[in-house]
């Protein structure tokens, strides 16, 4: 098993990517609202100067992200991977996404 965690800058695609993943047969996911280091810093722009280019690199327009939760069968991993990107877009362009997977040694009440 392996966790799945989804870091989504682009939350108007959160529906969507819901909808695929349930079409997969993929379900199970939690999710949370976050904020990213940066937006949370270029809050406080003037108690760190340093920090005054950070406004331009992010999306003045979007408050928040949506972070994904799913624990995974390893068969699973690729395939929701795949429907993340078919979403989403290229994760290798700003302000989409991020995601990385986690081992899971145990898991109770996972419904798989």
């Amino acid at each position: 098993m392996q966790l799945l965690v989804i870091v989504l800058n682009k939350v108007e695609k959160l529906d969507s990517l819901l909808e695929k993943l349930m079409e997969k047969g993929i379900g199970g996911a939690t999710i949370l609202s976050s904020t990213g280091m940066a937006r949370e810093l270029a809050k406080h722009i003037e108690d760190y100067p340093i920090f005054g280019s950070i406004r331009f690199l992010i999306n003045p327009d979007r408050k928040e992200s949506k972070t994904i939760f799913m624990v995974l069968k390893d068969e699973q991993v690729d395939l929701v991977k795949k429907v993340v990107r078919e979403v989403v877009g290229d994760l290798s362009q700003p302000d989409t996404a991020i995601m990385f997977t986690l081992p899971v040694l145990s898991a109770e009440g996972v419904g798989f």
